[in-house]
């Protein structure tokens, strides 16, 4: 009866903003891991369904929960991320709004770490022994954060992450608010006091794939300043030609993948010369734009790359299968001379012969 009647308040949202956790006992348990949440956001009624007391209920039922989504929820109403499950190691904000400060750490009171620590040691009680990750006491424990179409996303907000020591992957995604300048300024530098900035990241994506009337900040030209550490770079949409310019300061990259733009050969050609050290070189969804061999050919022809075709580009022995399957053979070759130790991957991509 309880599982019918959550399913039924899911389904029409009429009581989102006043149901009380206690209501979800046969759904919300011990074992959850992964939850999704829809917000109200779009709705006519509008408002906030998290609370302080509502996370801090779903803190104490679902001791193993590890990735957190939200999807259009209205997080106004929360002044702190500390009020999130410290077992949380995913976190996943799409469409949501965001209070001034919300990633900020503040210091906590003896009282309170006091009180974190009892209820992490109770949680982790019988499962040490199983190989799990303890729950932090002392700061966020998330490891990955997914950024999709949060407009209020600011460059400061990016700044305030650099004290989660934890985070390794980033993903920003139509984050319109992030400049170019706030990118240097999050980026891991060398300083006579230590390494600052998000030193921890491994991974970051940044995409800006053309909402309508929106400007455009070519955030990707902040790489230009370097990163220490980071090791695999995606680049989608209009952040894909400032991205290439600025990838060759990031002497720690191994892995770059590029999507959903527009490239010309000898744009990818000119900005991978310098990334000796690349070791996987990733097209998705990629319009390669190629010049006719011979002036008779006139006007444009599409044809679709096929597949999934990754290989080591040291190895080109010029088999004709592999030239037919292949979108952009003569970028595979050019691209096999320079990088001979990356892996060339391409994924849906369609070249366009044009008489430009």
């Amino acid at each position: 009866m309880v599982c019918k009647r959550w399913r039924r308040l899911v389904k029409d949202q009429r009581l989102w903003r006043v149901v009380d956790l206690t209501a979800w006992k046969g759904y919300l348990g011990t074992g959850l891991r992964c939850l999704r949440l829809r917000g109200l956001l779009l709705s006519a009624r509008g408002g906030a369904f998290l609370s302080e007391s509502w996370l801090k209920a779903l803190s104490s039922r679902c001791p193993r929960l590890r990735s957190l989504s939200l999807l259009h929820a209205d997080l106004r109403g929360l002044h702190s991320c500390q009020l999130l499950p410290t077992t949380l190691q995913v976190l996943e904000l799409r469409g949501c709004e965001l209070p001034q400060g919300f990633f900020t750490q503040t210091p906590l009171s003896p009282e309170k770490q006091a009180g974190m620590a009892s209820t992490a040691a109770t949680q982790q009680q019988g499962r040490v022994q199983a190989g799990k990750v303890p729950a932090s006491t002392s700061g966020i424990a998330i490891e990955t954060m997914v950024l999709d179409n949060v407009p209020s996303f600011t460059d400061q907000h990016l700044q305030s992450l650099a004290s989660w020591l934890r985070l390794s992957r980033l993903e920003l995604r139509n984050v319109l608010r992030v400049t170019a300048e706030g990118l240097r300024r999050s980026a891991a530098q060398e300083t006579d006091s230590g390494l600052n900035g998000l030193s921890r990241l491994k991974y970051l994506e940044i995409g800006h794939f053309g909402r309508p009337g929106a400007q455009l900040q070519m955030a990707s030209l902040g790489l230009g300043v370097g990163w220490l550490g980071l090791e695999e770079l995606s680049l989608g949409g209009k952040e894909v030609g400032p991205g290439l310019l600025s990838a060759s300061r990031l002497r720690d990259l191994k892995r770059l993948r590029l999507r959903c733009c527009k490239l010309r050969e000898m744009q990818v050609l000119r900005s991978c010369r310098t990334l000796r050290d690349l070791r996987r070189l990733e097209f998705c969804e990629v319009f390669f734009q190629v010049c006719p061999k011979t002036p008779e050919r006139e006007g444009e022809v599409e044809r679709q790359g096929e597949g999934e075709e990754g290989r080591e580009g040291g190895t080109d022995n010029g088999d004709d299968k592999l030239e037919e399957n292949d979108p952009v053979p003569s970028l595979r070759r050019s691209l096999a001379a320079l990088l001979p130790q990356c892996a060339l991957v391409f994924t849906n991509c369609t070249v366009t012969i044009t008489s430009d």
